[in-house]
């Protein structure tokens, strides 16, 4: 799975540039043939604009949400990408400068108003951004864009067409939610974030959404906290980005990376503070697992404990035998690994990426097994008896449980990252393929296909390409859980024509069937989904 090529020409750096939005679709040019079963949109969202006039976006997550869109049918192609409407984004167009603080950029007051109205400005509370360009999900009829805070946006998955801002506050008690939620195939959604339990300390709230109402009602309307998980530092909640779901159980990683709430709420008051600023690092509490049954939601009071490393995304996990297998990315240890996607870090030349990749944590695709039927007695003993890992899990002295993974792959500053699987058919279940973007020193240049039981591994790469997550959309007589294709947005930036191109890869060995190219750049892209 790692990646051999170079990118001494930086053609990278191209993706984290400034696009304009466009009027109208425009017709791609498409070679191969598109699958006839293969129709509906392909919709992602990324940062688009990564300035107002000569004020700069500093981190990788601030600039302005961009939705984009890829139509296909009858064999055709159409791309089309708007500017969501977000408040951060049409306060920044009115006034010409950032007016909202993003993830890594502050906002300073107005300098037009006099010192009086700045001084009050300053007390007026913490102004959360709705940038909401991390991932987009349906929630019943409805396609929102989110970010991580509390806010998500409603948008028109036809024109683009921004609809309302929701503040999440108002039907749930949760600070914010991640931009990861799992969703039932009854279309049920379900969610996590910090939120303050008893006696003002932390903790954090699995909330569940139900599906499409018969009575056409807004199904957020009905929204409920369904299981509390406690923190373990009582004004400290650990960044959490997502979390695992299996047939009946949650599955909550706590990392040492920490939110200081003292500080992001004091601090907010004080000039040119940022998200960004408020994180730190416990270096000593390692990595804690918690569980809880989905139905009814009770929290599982079993301490497993491992070493510290950063986490994004969960890949999948499942029960079996009286276990549950938790896949993850990982990035090894308690440094903060968003500290090096400054886009100051990510558009530098090839050999300073390089050396700056060389710092990072490494990161390591790992599966953990966590035993359900926990004995005090068993002291020393390893409880994990499934035959096809190395995984292990000890009781200690204490009670807790000492969890050590089975490598899954690791390679010096290669990461399989933004992972997907056959999620309608295998979330939650026994499965056998991941699918990754392939990060070279945090250059995405590659495609991955992993298989968690084998550890055999394909790639999909060319040179100065540069694509996103791939999507795993399966094909409509599928029997093997692989039968499909995957969707990626690639981008060529060194080409004089079409630099950019949707692909479509033969989900089972990684082959191309079609890509159809159009003629303008297109940034990078977080999150999306298919729609039909």
């Amino acid at each position: 799975l790692s990646s051999d090529l170079e990118h001494p020409a930086g053609g990278y750096k191209k993706i984290f540039e400034s696009c304009d939005e466009l009027a109208e679709p425009i017709p791609a040019h498409v070679s191969g043939k598109i699958p006839a079963w293969l129709t509906g949109s392909l919709l992602r969202v990324g940062p688009g604009l990564f300035e107002i006039g000569d004020e700069p976006f500093y981190h990788i997550f601030d600039g302005q949400a961009l939705i984009h869109k890829f139509d296909l049918k009858d064999g055709h192609v159409t791309y089309y990408r708007r500017f969501i409407r977000t408040d951060a984004y049409v306060r920044a167009m009115t006034e010409k400068r950032i007016v909202i603080t993003e993830f890594g950029t502050a906002a300073y007051p107005d300098p037009c108003k006099n010192i009086f109205s700045r001084f009050f400005t300053y007390f007026q509370g913490i102004e959360v951004t709705d940038n909401c360009l991390v991932n987009i999900y349906p929630i019943g009829e409805d396609f929102y864009a989110c970010t991580e805070t509390n806010y998500i946006t409603k948008v028109d998955p036809d024109t683009l067409e921004t609809i309302k801002k929701v503040d999440l506050c108002n039907y749930l008690s949760v600070n914010g939610v991640t931009a990861h939620p799992h969703t039932e195939p009854d279309g049920t959604v379900y969610n996590i974030g910090n939120c303050f339990g008893k006696n003002m300390s932390l903790a954090y709230n699995i909330v569940k959404i139900p599906p499409p109402q018969d009575d056409k009602s807004d199904p957020i309307e009905k929204s409920k906290v369904l299981v509390q998980f406690p923190s373990s530092e009582r004004f400290k909640p650990s960044y959490v980005h997502s979390f695992g779901m299996t047939e009946n159980y949650f599955v909550f990683v706590e990392t040492p990376v920490k939110i200081n709430l003292l500080k992001f709420l004091t601090s907010w008051s004080i000039r040119g503070t940022n998200y960004m600023d408020c994180f730190e690092s416990n270096d000593k509490m390692g990595t804690w697992f918690h569980l809880a049954t989905k139905n009814p939601g009770e929290y599982i009071d079993h301490k497993f404990r491992t070493s510290a490393f950063n986490l994004f995304h969960h890949i999948n996990c499942y029960e079996d035998q009286g276990f549950i297998v938790v896949d993850l990315c990982t990035w090894k240890g308690h440094d903060f690994v968003y500290n090096y996607l400054y886009l100051a870090n990510v558009r530098q030349n090839w050999d300073e990426v390089k050396k700056a990749a060389m710092r990072a944590p490494q990161p390591e695709v790992r599966r953990y097994v966590l035993p359900l039927d926990i004995h005090r007695e068993e002291q020393g003993k390893n409880l994990v008896s499934l035959p096809y890992t190395t995984a292990t899990a000890v009781m200690c002295s204490d009670g807790s449980v000492w969890l050590e993974p089975e490598v899954l792959f690791s390679g010096p500053r290669q990461a399989f990252e933004f992972p997907q699987i056959n999620y309608k058919k295998y979330c939650g279940k026994n499965y056998t393929f991941a699918y990754g973007l392939g990060l070279n020193h945090f250059v995405p240049d590659r495609i991955c296909k992993l298989n968690v039981k084998s550890k055999e591994t394909w790639i999909w790469q060319e040179p100065d390409a540069y694509p996103s997550e791939p999507l795993f959309v399966q094909s409509p007589d599928a029997k093997d859980e692989d039968d499909g294709v995957l969707l990626s947005i690639v981008v060529k930036p060194g080409v004089t024509q079409r630099p950019a191109f949707l692909l479509i890869l033969n989900a089972t060995d990684l082959t191309e069937i079609a890509r159809a190219e159009v003629d303008v750049m297109i940034p990078v892209t977080l999150h999306g989904i298919k729609s039909q």
